[in-house]
């Protein structure tokens, strides 16, 4: 573009404020050699726009894709004239011809890269300033600054496409599960709190001043009640809510695929959530999923992962040694619940440096240290911890590892939940420093047989570590009355690539059961009724055997889209301090708001 073309004053190119008459005929990606010669109309965002000193390129995007098109001041000149006025992310309408790109110039990487449009005319339909980052992927943005224009980074093409992908994904669960005879049925909303899990996030009734409804953590309770109704097969894709510390992977509002059936065992349930998933996967990227999902025992995957959500695409597996070390004099060790070593192969390679970034990244999890041996060429082991080895320790030692020459062993000593958390999570930081993760690789794997109950140290108590609407294994009533700590629970979670993507149980269905549970949780009749009488009391009148299983429709599009936050596929996520930056709620409310729902608020202390 000549300099007095730059300087031209445009203004009388004004924004048309209707499409008078013209229609969309395709969208941006959709036009190929098929369509040469073709009279169409686009519309879009103006992505680039380049000025060869006669001819004007516009690439016109939608969410669909892009699309070239050219100005030729030789097919019109007024037209051409007019397109000077264009500027990134002004919104037009064109009209045109398909025709072949000029020889050399095709681009194999787009849809439309045989293609291009020769224009006949075209609208203003809006302008735009210029926007606080390129909207474009190959540029990297702060997510702080993504988050506050939301809706500027949702037009980027990669955002664009999970929200597709995300679209798929729900579509095929509706499909499918319509295909089994469930019926998609919403629940309420509004709700009554049952501390029982996650903090909740209360609502203050302005009818009925002083009292609290509460978002729900889940539909459990109303699916339960469905099941109790004779619904048989019931499933919703419903919001829920949970006043907890974020992560990548969590939100205070997520989306659940939630299923719950009549008269099932664990292996109808099981069946029916891999068809699903199966389906799923098929329908919206192209991947068969495995044949045969297989299963592992909650006390496998701690014993050989250190997680309940092992990522199965690399090996890396655990070793248990504290017996080994039970009568040892390096007390570190002898002293420990559990003494876990895990060989890295080839990570003789690693620096002293990010051996002590590892130590401080197992920190994190409450490890207050992390051993290390080298194996080196000539076999030798390089440690600082190897003097304190005995020759009968050192030599079982290296019989259970295997450890061969350029490996690296880690060790994690201490109480078991902590050495399990540190080594466990440590072992995928690896698995990334290494190269062992196959991208494109899902490896799905069914946790089964888990703890019932787990003690909670700060509450002098046992809790639900589903919830307490779990049911335990047949032999196990007696167990649970006597050792509420063993008892093995009817639940199972699905994992893909290191992500829990699902979990369910089959319910307790008589209320002589639920009893039995409250009493185990430390609730007796009294609170369980306040808590929960409507539960007891439908369990009273002839509910039939059910269970179900939910899954994070978020987390699952996350490993679909193969994006590293979950925040990338919800349209208007929360950041980790639960804030929108868009909205900027949460926000202040008005007194008089307050005064209506006789709330008054403290007064915030001054730093």
């Amino acid at each position: 573009m000549s300099e007095h073309q730059e300087e031209r004053d445009y203004s009388e190119f004004r924004v048309i404020e209707d499409l008078g008459g013209w229609r969309r005929t395709h969208h941006n990606n959709e036009l190929t050699a098929a369509n040469m010669d073709e009279e169409v109309c686009l519309m879009g965002w103006v992505q680039f726009r380049r000025d060869h000193g006669g001819l004007i390129f516009l690439d016109l995007r939608d969410r669909e894709g892009l699309t070239q098109v050219v100005f030729n001041p030789e097919d019109n000149a007024e037209v051409h004239e007019r397109a000077h006025a264009i500027r990134p992310e002004y919104v037009v309408a064109i009209k045109g011809k398909v025709r072949p790109r000029p020889e050399g110039m095709s681009n194999p990487n787009m849809v439309t890269g045989e293609v291009e449009i020769e224009v006949t005319d075209y609208k203003l339909l809006n302008t735009s300033e210029t926007p606080p980052f390129p909207i474009e992927d190959r540029v990297e943005v702060g997510e702080n600054l993504r988050l506050k224009y939301r809706f500027l980074d949702l037009r980027r093409p990669s955002l664009a496409k999970n929200f597709i992908i995300r679209n798929k994904a729900a579509q095929s669960v509706r499909r499918y599960l319509d295909g089994l005879g469930f019926l998609e049925i919403e629940t309420p909303v509004l709700t009554k709190s049952t501390p029982e899990g996650a903090r909740d996030f209360l609502v203050p009734s302005r009818v009925n001043q002083g009292e609290f409804y509460a978002l729900p953590q889940s539909p459990q309770l109303f699916k339960q009640m469905l099941m109790v109704s004779g619904m048989d097969r019931y499933f919703q894709i419903v919001k829920c809510f949970r006043d907890e510390d974020l992560r990548a992977d969590r939100q205070p509002e997520f989306t659940q695929i939630d299923i719950e059936m009549s008269f099932p065992d664990e292996k109808l349930i099981q069946d029916m959530a891999e068809g699903l998933v199966k389906n799923m996967f098929k329908e919206t990227i192209g991947v068969e999923l495995p044949e045969v999902f297989p299963h592992m025992t909650y006390a496998d995957a701690m014993r050989d992962y250190g997680v309940d959500k092992p990522d199965l695409r690399f090996e890396l597996k655990h070793i248990d040694i504290t017996d080994v070390f039970a009568g040892s004099k390096f007390k570190v060790f002898a002293s420990s619940e559990l003494v876990k070593v895990m060989v890295v192969p080839g990570g003789a390679e690693l620096s002293r440096k990010e051996i002590d970034e590892y130590t401080k990244y197992v920190e994190i999890y409450g490890s207050k240290g992390l051993a290390w041996i080298k194996v080196k060429e000539d076999g030798e082991w390089q440690s600082p911890i190897v003097k304190f080895f005995s020759d009968d320790e050192v030599a079982t030692l290296r019989e259970r590892s295997n450890c061969q020459p350029g490996d690296i062993l880690f060790f994690q000593a201490g109480p078991a939940d902590i050495a399990n958390a540190a080594l466990g999570n440590l072992r995928c930081e690896l698995a990334k420093r290494f190269g062992l993760i196959k991208e494109g690789e899902f490896k799905p794997v069914w946790i089964t047989d888990f703890p019932l109950l787990e003690y909670d140290a700060d509450e002098k108590r046992y809790v639900a570590r589903h919830h307490p609407f779990t049911s335990c294994l047949p032999d196990q009533l007696e167990v649970l009355a006597e050792q509420p700590g063993e008892a093995i629970a009817r639940a199972y979670d699905l994992v893909l690539n290191g992500y829990e993507v699902g979990g369910g149980s089959i319910r307790i269905h008589t209320p002589e059961m639920q009893e039995k549970m409250f009493a185990a949780l430390g609730i007796d009749n009294e609170e369980a009724q306040e808590k929960f009488g409507f539960l007891m009391d439908a369990l009273k009148y002839g509910a039939p055997p059910h269970g179900g299983i939910a899954f994070g429709l978020d987390r699952l599009v996350m490993i679909l889209t193969g994006t590293k936050s979950i925040r990338d596929v919800i349209a208007f996520p929360k950041t980790q301090k639960a804030t929108c930056l868009m909205t900027e709620a949460p926000s202040t409310v008005p007194s008089k708001q307050l005064r209506e729902l006789g709330i008054r608020l403290r007064e915030k202390k001054q730093d």
